[in-house]
C-alpha cells in the first residue's frame, strides 16, 4: 500500500522565510529517487536546487513557477512504500489526502527516506526507533482519527474561494500581512492561483480598486474580486492600474537589495571622502608581475590586497555597530565582499579571511566566485559575512560614485575606471594612468580624520606600491 508523504519548502538557512518556485524539474506521475532535485527556487540570496528526501512517485505539485511559497508550505506529494501498481497509484493520486506529521513521516521505509539533513526532516531514526513509530503510528491508526488538517491539491470543494466561509486560501504570510496593513477582508477577494489560491497579485488588484473609485459604483464594488465586478468597471479598474504604469514586483535578488539598501540608509549615517591617485605605477607592476609567468594577476587582487593592508591600519572601518548594545564591534578577520553585477541583479560575494591570502590565491578566489555569480551557483555561504566591501564601479565607465554601505558593514572602498589623464609628475604635466578612489563610512565607527587616512593609505599605495614592502 503507498503511503503519501508531504514534503514542505524546507528552511534553506542564512534567515531566508520565502523562495520563488523558477523552474520545477519533476512533473506530476514521475518517478523520483531519495534527494533529487525536485525544484530550482530564488530566494533573497542565491538560486537553489532543492533535493526530495522521499523517493517514490510524484502525486501533486503546488505551486506555478513565479509563485513565492514562505518556508514550511507544501512543495509537493509523493507515494512511497508501494509496488507502483495503477491501482496503489490511482489511491495515492492528488484526490487523496497526504500524510503528514512526524511520525508518518518517521515511518516511511528507511530505504525511501532521505540520509540527508534539511531543516524539518533530518535523517532516519535508528531501527528500534523506526520499529517503534511504525507501531504507535499503527495503535493511532486503530483510534478514531480527527479529520486532516492538510487538504488535497485536486480538492477544490473544500477550498473556501466562494461563499467566504472557512478558511481563507492564503499561503503566503506576506499576502495576509499586505491585506491586514491595508484593512483589505481576504475573504471578500477571489485567488486566481491553483485551486483558489490567492496571490500578491489579488490582494494588490483588490487594493487598487479600493483605492482608485473611478464609478458611482465603484466604492461598493472595490473589494470585490476581480471576477466579480461588472465588464464595465472590471475594464475601468483595469485601465485605471495601467495607466499607473508597469508594477514589478519587489522579490527574489531585487527585493532582498531594496530591503538591504533601505535599511541602510535608515540606520547608517554615512558619509564619503574622494581623492584622485595616479595608478600608472600600479599597472605597471601587475604588468610585470604577469610577464614573469605563472598564474595572471588580476587588478582587483592588487586593490584587495591594498584594502587588506589599509584595514591594518585602521581597524575601525573592519567593525559593525550594535546598537542593542551600544557597542561598535571591531571584527579579528577581514572577509572581504566585491560587487558584481550578474542577470539577477546586484550580489555581493564574499571573499573569506582575505587577509591572509596572497594575490594569486585571490585572483582564483575572485574568479571562482565570478562565474558562480554569472551561472547563479552561488550559495548563501558565499554571499554572507563580509566584513568590507570592495566596488569596483569603473567596469562601467564611470570616474565617480557615492555607494551604499552593504549594511551592517562599516565601510565600502568605490574604485572608478583607470584612463589617461593630464598629471603633474615630478614637477613636469605628463600624461599618467589616473583613477578615482571613494570611501562611504559609517561616521559611528570613526571620524572623518580616521577615514581620511585609510583613503590618503590606499592611495598612496596605488600611486606607490613599494609602500606595501614595507609591510611584507
Amino acid at each position: 500500500m503507498a503511503q503519501v508523504l508531504e514534503f514542505k519548502l524546507p528552511d534553506l538557512g542564512e534567515g531566508l522565510t520565502e523562495a520563488e518556485i523558477v523552474r520545477w524539474l519533476v512533473g506530476v506521475g514521475d518517478v523520483v529517487a531519495i534527494d533529487q532535485p525536485v525544484v530550482e527556487v530564488e530566494t533573497a540570496k542565491a538560486m537553489v536546487e532543492v533535493p526530495c528526501p522521499y523517493g517514490g512517485v510524484v502525486t501533486a505539485r503546488y505551486g506555478e513557477e513565479g509563485t513565492e511559497l514562505p518556508v514550511g508550505a507544501p512543495l509537493l506529494t509523493v507515494a512511497v512504500g508501494g509496488t507502483g501498481a495503477p491501482e496503489e497509484l490511482a489511491e495515492a493520486a492528488p484526490g487523496a489526502t497526504p500524510t503528514v506529521g512526524e511520525a508518518a513521516a518517521e515511518s516511511a521505509v528507511s530505504s525511501e527516506y532521505s540520509g540527508n539533513v534539511l531543516v524539518g526532516y533530518g535523517t532516519a531514526g535508528p531501527a528500534a526507533r523506526r520499529r517503534r513509530v511504525r507501531h504507535e503510528s499503527h495503535a493511532v491508526a486503530k483510534a478514531p482519527a480527527p479529520a486532516p488538517a492538510v487538504v488535497a491539491a485536486s480538492a477544490p470543494a473544500a477550498v473556501a474561494v466562494s461563499g467566504h466561509e472557512g478558511p481563507v486560501p492564503v499561503i503566503s504570510p506576506l499576502v495576509r500581512k499586505l491585506a491586514r496593513d491595508r484593512g483589505l477582508d481576504l475573504r471578500e477577494v477571489r485567488g486566481s492561483g491553483p485551486e483558489g489560491l490567492i496571490l500578491r497579485a489579488d490582494v494588490e488588484l483588490a487594493i487598487a480598486a479600493l483605492e482608485r473609485p473611478v464609478a458611482a459604483q465603484a466604492p461598493a464594488a472595490a473589494a470585490a474580486p476581480a471576477s466579480a465586478l461588472s465588464p464595465a468597471v472590471a475594464s475601468t479598474v483595469a485601465s485605471t492600474v495601467a495607466s499607473a504604469g508597469e508594477r514589478v514586483p519587489l522579490r527574489g535578488v531585487r527585493g532582498a537589495v531594496a530591503d538591504k539598501l533601505s535599511r541602510s540608509r535608515t540606520e547608517i549615517p554615512d558619509a564619503t571622502c574622494w581623492v584622485d591617485a595616479d595608478a600608472t605605477e600600479l599597472m605597471a607592476a601587475r604588468a610585470a608581475m604577469n610577464a614573469a609567468g605563472g598564474p595572471k594577476i588580476s587588478l582587483l587582487a592588487l586593490l584587495a590586497r591594498i584594502c587588506v593592508h589599509a584595514l591594518a591600519r585602521f581597524p575601525e572601518l573592519n567593525s559593525t555597530v550594535d546598537m542593542a548594545a551600544r557597542e561598535i564591534v571591531r571584527l579579528p578577520a577581514v572577509h572581504l565582499g566585491f560587487a558584481a553585477q550578474t542577470p539577477r541583479g546586484l550580489v555581493v560575494p564574499v571573499v573569506k579571511d582575505a587577509g591572509t591570502r596572497t594575490a594569486e590565491s585571490l585572483t582564483a578566489e575572485f574568479a571562482r566566485l565570478t562565474e558562480a555569480a554569472r551561472e547563479s551557483a552561488l550559495t548563501p555561504a558565499d554571499l554572507t559575512g563580509g566584513t568590507f566591501t570592495l566596488n569596483n564601479y569603473g567596469v562601467f565607465g564611470v570616474d565617480g560614485s557615492t555607494p551604499i554601505i552593504n549594511h551592517p558593514e562599516a565601510a565600502m572602498l568605490g574604485v572608478g575606471r583607470i584612463i589617461p589623464k593630464p598629471w603633474v609628475h615630478q614637477g613636469e604635466l605628463a600624461v599618467r594612468q589616473v583613477v578615482q578612489l571613494s570611501l562611504t563610512f559609517d561616521h559611528r565607527v570613526c571620524d572623518g580624520g580616521t577615514a581620511g587616512g585609510f583613503l590618503r593609505y590606499v592611495a598612496d599605495c596605488v600611486e606607490q606600491p613599494a609602500v606595501l614592502l614595507r609591510t611584507l
